[in-house]
């Protein structure tokens, strides 16, 4: 965690950047991007979209390595869903 990062709670990154994506980004990701993650910082407003979270962060993080990101699944409720396997399954 960095510095920038320790200042907020995780549910003020939540909030905040719920609040963003809701205000500034959602109509210009919907629905051409529906199932793609969003990862944006929320000190700056800058952000990636991609299939894959961890790539998506990675982006982000080679131009802005301090930033403080939220991530989310562009048009979920949720990122994502454990699901019960079976007994002694894979």
């Amino acid at each position: 965690m960095n510095v920038e990062q320790s200042r907020y709670s995780n549910e003020e990154i939540g909030r905040i950047g719920e609040d963003i994506y809701q205000r500034d980004r959602r109509s210009h990701v919907l629905p051409q991007h529906k199932g793609e993650f969003l990862v944006l910082d929320i000190k700056t407003g800058d952000y990636e979209i991609g299939a894959d979270d961890l790539q998506t962060e990675k982006r982000l993080r080679a131009h802005r390595p301090n930033g403080v990101l939220y991530g989310l699944r562009i048009g979920s409720t949720s990122t994502y869903t454990l699901r019960r396997g079976k007994a002694g399954g894979h």
